[in-house]
């Protein structure tokens, strides 16, 4: 089997999420497949350590900021020049952008918000999360086809010896016809806390009730020795500040413990700390998303909760 994959960048360095799909391409291809990864506007040296066969770069946008009408055209000269079996992406911000748009421009298949994929007969078979991860679909297409994958559907292997071939490709007709400008970025505070670096998380999500109880839980993370984070629904909500919110559009953390209150566990929210060490989950919706993810859980409401945890923490510090 031949797959292409794109590697998402952050700041110039290949994401977590990138290198987990290198090593789940591997296993989807074999020893004896081959695998391609596409690395627009920086050196091929960012997908050193894994385990591809050649990649396929962009020097014409080297500098450039991303645009994905543009990103979109070299994507598709890229399958062009590769012809994969399979394409993996992301589930990602660009992820979002380019596969669709791809896949309507290749007429190939779609399967978007996967959890898990293998090789099925002649084609693949995949599970994906739909209506916020509440239901998990399975389902079946012939090759070529396209995927979406989620964070954590692979496990990321350590570093590969291998060197792969460097290929330049031939600049795509109508890269420049590009309808979309982007005007600016925005990056965190540098003074901002950097929840990344904290052991300790506690999460408050929708469940958590009305503003007036996040101080409740400020107090209680401040006793867990932790930081207290928030889902997007908080933040859009203004309860906390954009560098405390963790999923796809917020941070990517990875703490020993990770307590989420009234955190439904969407796909977005599970991508930003679905690896950390330790999940507790407190929710009264016993079909939340969250427990399909948390090694431990409990129906209670936050309400009760929370008071009880403090009382709990106070007393074994005391």
């Amino acid at each position: 089997m031949k797959v292409l994959l794109y590697i998402d960048l952050l700041d110039g360095v290949a994401t977590p999420l990138s290198r987990e799909l290198a090593a789940g391409a591997r296993a989807l291809a074999g020893k004896n497949g081959m695998i391609d990864a596409v690395v627009l506007g920086r050196s091929p040296d960012v997908v050193a350590g894994l385990d591809v066969d050649r990649v396929l770069t962009a020097p014409d946008l080297a500098g450039q900021e991303y645009n994905p009408v543009v990103h979109t055209a070299w994507v598709e000269q890229a399958v062009a020049e590769s012809a994969p079996d399979l394409i993996l992406f992301g589930n990602s911000t660009s992820g979002i952008d380019l596969a669709p748009a791809l896949a309507i421009r290749r007429g190939v298949p779609l399967i978007g918000y996967c959890t898990s994929v293998r090789i099925h007969e002649n084609g693949i078979e995949a599970q994906s999360q739909i209506y916020g991860g509440k239901l998990v679909a399975t389902s079946r297409a012939g090759l070529p086809v396209l995927v979406m994958v989620n964070p954590g559907a692979f496990a990321e292997e350590p570093a590969s010896g291998r060197t792969a071939e460097v290929v330049t490709l031939s600049a795509p007709a109508g890269q420049h016809a590009g309808t979309v400008t982007l005007l600016s970025t925005t990056k965190p505070d540098p003074e901002a806390v950097d929840i990344t670096k904290s052991d300790r998380l506690l999460c408050v999500g929708r469940g958590i009730g009305d503003e007036d109880s996040i101080e409740e839980a400020r107090e209680a993370a401040g006793l867990l020795g932790g930081e207290l984070v928030g889902s997007r629904p908080i933040v859009d909500a203004g309860w906390l500040p954009k560098e405390r919110q963790v999923g796809k559009s917020g941070r990517k953390v990875k703490p020993r413990l990770y307590l989420a209150l009234g955190v439904s566990g969407a796909p977005e929210h599970i991508e930003g700390m679905g690896s950390s060490d330790l999940i507790v989950a407190i929710n009264t919706d016993a079909a939340a998303p969250i427990f399909d993810y948390a090694h431990i859980g409990a129906t209670v409401d936050v309400a009760d909760f929370l008071p009880a945890f403090k009382e709990a923490l106070s007393e074994r510090a005391g």
